[in-house]
């Protein structure tokens, strides 16, 4: 089996991350976490193979792999990888670390399913069992170069298809049709294609593509769009519904390198569009570029949220910003391995900008029974301020 080395972590990156994570531990009193979701076990381990990663709070991380340990081996830089061969094996081999029962053990809560909670619970009957999800969350909120790298690399490819849009778009086409084309186009490029997101039921499959009125429908979506989808099943997505002349298509895909993603949207037109819209694109430029403009080191996420509602307000078109009957209070989130990361640039956002954060911008404009107009980019924080990394241009496209 073959596998990029550009999508390896390094044992520095991996050393680092777990540092990290024990110094928040032994600041709250956790005497070790047990490592299960796929995305922070592979953040912590550098594998996704199905194990649980044991993160003392003093001293080496272990990984007790059930399958598959040949897999686990060559994606893991961890020099101590097991076989977990039966359940209970689990306590004996934490217990062998830290020299006894443990008085308090970290877990994801805010992901575990109870009944695997009441496993864990049972298999440590007399540990204090905690919740580590905001140490975690806090820990991957920074990016390092390494990840920067990644997300830099599925940047470049999602810019990529946004420059091959033009090329099979056309009028009578559905939006399913359609978006079958572009997920091709990105696949054949490595794209992962299941985007990881760690709010309960919300399951994304590469993003959005909708158009005209389509773009306004009501649905169970995090963000301030989401379609109908193919089904009831999954009421979110593309759908079934023909594309026509003069009315907005946007494409809300998330591109992906190495199990990272970013998050980018883009306007499209086949025909020329109403004034209309080309009104409402130009404040989404302005609130994404004074966001930008304010997002250096040290500023609060929640004032430049509140920046983006006074503008909205100020345009006449607050009505529909981030959404219409159901308005989302964000205008930006975190992204990486998952589609809802921290930070939120959000109403009440307790989160204040660092170097190597990393989050997209989406000022979004809802038109009942016409559609959207709106833009996203993903941006990293550096000690000069944002830096857009989904360099596409960021007007609205027109095709003949």
């Amino acid at each position: 089996m073959e596998i990029s080395p550009m999508a390896l972590s390094p044992i520095t990156e991996i050393r680092q991350r777990i540092a990290d994570l024990q110094d928040l531990m032994g600041k709250h009193g956790v005497q070790g976490a047990l490592i299960v979701q796929r995305a922070d076990l592979f953040y912590f381990s550098g594998t996704g193979q199905d194990a649980h990663l044991f993160v003392p709070v003093e001293g080496s991380a272990f990984l007790l792999v059930r399958k598959s340990l040949e897999r686990a081996l060559l994606e893991s830089p961890l020099e101590d990888i097991r076989p977990l061969v039966s359940f209970s094996d689990l306590k004996r081999c934490v217990e062998n670390v830290c020299h006894g029962p443990l008085k308090s053990l970290g877990m994801e809560l805010d992901v575990l399913p109870v009944n695997n909670f009441r496993l864990y619970t049972q298999l440590f009957p007399d540990t204090d069992v905690m919740d580590v999800s905001p140490f975690i969350r806090e820990v991957r909120m920074v990016k390092s170069a390494f990840e920067l790298e990644q997300l830099r690399e599925a940047a470049r490819v999602n810019d990529e298809m946004f420059a091959n849009v033009g090329e099979i778009l056309r009028e009578g086409m559905s939006e399913i049709e359609f978006a079958g084309l572009v997920e091709a186009f990105v696949r054949a490029h490595g794209h992962q294609g299941y985007c990881r997101v760690r709010s309960f039921n919300q399951e994304v499959f590469f993003g959005h593509i909708l158009s005209g009125s389509n773009l306004a429908i009501p649905t169970a979506s995090l963000g301030p769009t989401g379609g109908p989808g193919p089904n009831p099943s999954m009421p979110q997505g593309a759908g079934f519904k023909t594309i026509a002349r003069h009315e907005p298509v946007q494409v809300d895909y998330l591109g992906s390198a190495g199990g990272y993603m970013v998050d980018q949207a883009r306007t499209f037109f086949i025909g020329e569009p109403p004034a209309k819209f080309l009104k409402i694109h130009d404040v989404a430029l302005a609130i994404q570029n004074a966001v930008a403009a304010s997002g250096v080191p040290g500023a609060r996420s929640e004032s430049l949220y509140q920046l983006a509602v006074d503008m909205a307000e100020e345009s006449g078109f607050s009505k529909g910003f981030m959404g219409y009957s159901h308005p989302v209070s964000f205008v930006g989130h975190g992204i990486g391995l998952e589609v809802d990361e921290l930070p939120v640039i959000g109403r009440k956002s307790p989160h204040i900008l660092k170097n190597g954060m990393v989050f997209a911008v989406e000022p979004k404009f809802i038109v009942p029974g016409e559609g959207l107009a709106g833009i996203e980019n993903t941006f990293v924080v550096t000690e000069h301020g944002l830096e857009r990394i989904t360099r596409f241009p960021d007007e609205i496209r027109i095709i003949p």
